[in-house]
């Protein structure tokens, strides 16, 4: 379909960002300016009225960055076949790479000041918005090193940080995936993208043909990908020693600032209640009739034909009933949402594939979708909502200093609208086979997010751990370990088949180290927000609210205990596994 076919209330309006392309050339020609002063603060931050002039001035620069970036990049999204957008993004891609590079002084200046300096000036209200900032280049003062050594460190980044491209390359380009044979006996190449569809198959045979092609290319690989993961490894290792931290894991949660303690609370958690998974696979094996349930079984729905179909208009009302519990005034912003045109609904010609939330500070968020009227896609409108009301709530709330909020929270909103739309179609469902889809969904959910990615987290650590002890990271050594790991997750029900041993050597995040425990902690916490909302109501609803309104303006740890969420404590793991088994119960019931 042509993107003029569709009507414009199904068109997001980046006009409420630049009224013509002709405003943002403008603003274009005003930030190229910016990049030319900042750098008149250089050496003159020790100085309180010259620092704060320097944050004002950076702060300004960069809302008009963000509404560059933003606009040209959506306008691109809408169709990449765009001369005009294609080169506005160019523009200003290498603007901000030159503004980055200019005001790159910032933050090694002030690490240079003395504590005492900045307690005063962190007493003075004109710095209140950015005492976030500054309290954070205090905290990280001390793993600073000396001059010499942080230029040295900075000119190792590129060699060092070049293991994600390689594998990204090998795992992209190069990976020699082989065809494979359709349902229909239909010679089709394989790729990632439809690797997920094939276990989804209805044909054994083909989810297998999938899973081995899969995985045996892998697996002739597994030399040069082994090299290149343990150089990442040793990389992250190499960092931490190097700044003074005492392990890599420590360094990744420090600079996110949440407590080591919650990594350590969410793998014993999910460790000692193992069991309700390993009953969930064996439920899985029983509803299928399989004789033995192979690892390819694991994503093939067990309910059949009972899938929904919903048109936008059909699931978006579903969404603004299934969110009802967040009261009147969310009900409203969604309302805005649809009306005002924040959103960008149907696949079209050149338009990018997928969906997410954005926008830029002083305007509102938006929504790019690709509505295709499956049940996924209901769920991705629930999801892109809950990002777009968090940014709502806290650009409204918070100067632009402290508005932005860190990966850590960013999938907790996103993921109690999931959870409150789910239980609301749970609940309200008369036909039994969509009932036991619904709940089935709501256990994959939770086996894919919660366990799956805290078993990933617990291979990271133990790869981690294993380089910073000496220890040789090998293709054996790493795949007995995460095959050792998948055993222990999933349990005796399944066939632990050889080749998804090697699955560690496909997961891009590894190359992004302890990122991915951040799934499994975002679940726990919306799982934990969701069910205080629909028990304790409008108190509930309220720390909800303030905790979506404090945006970037503490550590994240701090800002969830504002809703309620102490992942400190195992209590919101061990509430969040009680749901897992309460709804496996259910599902049991049913069948």
């Amino acid at each position: 379909m042509k993107r003029s076919e569709v009507k414009d209330d199904y068109k997001w309006r980046l006009e409420d960002i630049f009224p013509t392309d002709e405003y943002w050339e403008k603003e274009f020609k005003e930030f190229a300016g910016d990049v030319k002063k900042v750098g008149a603060f250089k050496g003159k931050l020790s100085n309180s009225r010259q620092l704060l002039a320097c944050l004002d001035f950076t702060d300004a620069a960069e809302i008009k960055l963000e509404r560059l970036y933003c606009y040209a990049h959506m306008r691109r999204d809408e169709n990449a076949a765009v001369d005009k957008y294609v080169g506005m993004c160019d523009r200003i891609d290498g603007l901000e790479t030159s503004y980055a590079a200019a005001s790159a002084y910032i933050s090694p200046e002030l690490s240079k000041v003395s504590d005492e300096y900045l307690d005063v000036v962190l007493t003075l209200p004109e710095f209140e918005p950015y005492s976030y900032f500054l309290e954070e280049v205090k905290r990280k003062k001390k793993y600073i090193l000396p001059e010499r050594e942080e230029k040295i460190l900075a000119m190792a980044g590129n060699p060092l940080s070049m293991f994600d491209d390689i594998f990204g390359k090998i795992d992209y380009i190069d990976l020699p995936l082989p065809k494979i044979k359709d349902e229909a006996g239909k010679r089709v190449q394989l790729t990632q993208g439809k690797y997920s569809v094939f276990l989804q198959s209805k044909d054994a045979r083909v989810r297998k043909h999938a899973f081995d092609a899969l995985y045996k290319t892998y697996y002739r690989l597994i030399n040069t990908i082994t090299s290149v993961y343990a150089g990442s490894v040793k990389s992250d290792n190499f960092y931490a020693e190097t700044r003074g931290y005492k392990s890599s894991l420590e360094k990744a949660l420090y600079e996110d600032n949440v407590p080591s303690g919650v990594y350590d609370n969410l793998i014993s958690s999910v460790s000692d209640n193992l069991k309700y998974v390993h009953e969930y696979v064996a439920l899985r094996k029983d509803a299928l009739g399989c004789e033995k349930l192979h690892m390819y079984d694991m994503y093939m729905p067990i309910v059949e034909n009972a899938e929904c179909t919903y048109k936008f208009e059909e699931a978006f009302e579903i969404v603004v009933k299934g969110l009802a519990p967040l009261g009147e005034e969310y009900r409203e912003l969604l309302l805005r949402a649809k009306d005002e045109r924040w959103m960008d609904v149907f696949e079209t010609e050149n338009k990018r594939n997928g969906a997410y939330s954005w926008g830029a500070y002083g305007t509102h968020p938006y929504v790019l979708l690709n509505h295709s009227d499956t049940t996924h896609d209901l769920f991705t409108i629930a999801h892109e909502l809950g990002h777009s009301m968090h940014s709502f709530y806290s650009e409204k709330a918070q100067p632009h200093a402290k508005a932005h909020y860190s990966i850590f929270v960013a999938e907790v909103a996103s993921t109690v609208n999931e959870v409150l739309l789910l239980k609301y179609l749970i609940s309200t469902a008369t036909d039994k086979n969509v009932k036991k889809f619904l709940l089935s969904y709501y256990l994959d959910m939770f086996r894919t997010t919660l366990f799956r990615q805290t078993m990933f987290a617990e291979f990271e650590k133990l790869s981690h751990d294993m380089a910073a002890k000496g220890l040789p990271l090998t293709p054996k050594s790493l795949s007995d370990k995460y095959y050792k790991l998948n055993k222990k997750y999933y349990g005796k029900a399944v066939t632990h088949d050889n080749l998804i041993r090697y699955e560690w050597a496909r997961i891009p995040h590894f190359y992004t180290a302890f990122y991915v425990y951040k799934y499994a902690t975002g679940i726990t916490a919306a799982v934990n927000i969701a069910n205080a909302i629909l028990t304790k109501g409008e108190s509930a609803v309220a720390d909800y609210k303030r905790f979506l309104q404090s945006g970037g303006s503490d550590s994240p740890y701090e800002l969830l205990k504002i809703a309620g969420v102490d992942l400190m404590d195992k209590m919101p793991f061990n509430r969040a596994m009680s749901e897992f088994k309460d709804t496996l119960e259910q599902l049991k019931r049913e069948f």
